[in-house]
């Protein structure tokens, strides 16, 4: 079980160009391709779909809607980036062991794609609080799509929001936020 964990570790490690402790050398993801890779602010990939119901100034009812697939890259890069190398997220056989009958994505990542929807908002979003319940996994793979609804305005710019993921119309994360919308700087 050690080795394998520690391979997982090497994958997540490498997907994000830590140099490897044996050979020195970064792997994929070495600074100049994370520059090439870099997306501009509000630039969506192909695989990305986004549906925005909202005007420029944000009002009760309200919504953005963000899917995206969860792939195996995706779960690598955030063990790597969080330090979480549970190996419920990095293991086939491990997680095979366990009460989800195989590997799961972090919910953090899963919860991750309320903050992609939030970006797709008019203005400047500024997370003050986030709420989240955990309803079932998602495994890697699935195609989940967060939904944002803005349910109160609660005054000097700031919005109560009720948060949710859904995969195949399933709820995965039930939750609810509390933001500021700030003025966009003008450049």
């Amino acid at each position: 079980m050690f080795n394998s964990i520690m391979e997982a570790n090497r994958a997540a490690f490498s997907a994000f160009g830590v140099p490897d402790a044996d050979s020195g050398t970064k792997t994929a993801g070495s600074e100049a391709s994370r520059l090439e890779d870099r997306l501009e602010p509000a630039e969506d990939l192909p695989e990305w779909t986004t549906e925005v119901d909202a005007e420029a100034e944000l009002t009760v009812g309200d919504t953005v809607r963000f899917s995206k697939s969860l792939s195996e890259a995706d779960v690598e890069r955030f063990a790597a980036a969080s330090g979480d190398t549970n190996p419920i997220h990095l293991d086939d056989d491990w997680a095979e062991e366990t009460r989800f009958n195989g590997r799961i994505v972090h919910g953090v990542l899963a919860a991750g794609l309320i903050s992609a929807a939030l970006a797709r908002l008019p203005g400047g979003i500024v997370y003050l609080s986030q709420d989240l319940e955990f309803r079932a996994p998602v495994r890697l793979g699935d195609r989940i799509t967060a939904e944002v609804e803005v349910v109160e305005d609660l005054g000097g710019d700031r919005y109560r929001l009720r948060t949710t993921v859904e995969k195949d119309d399933e709820l995965v994360i039930d939750g609810e936020a509390v933001v500021l919308i700030d003025d966009v700087p003008e450049n």
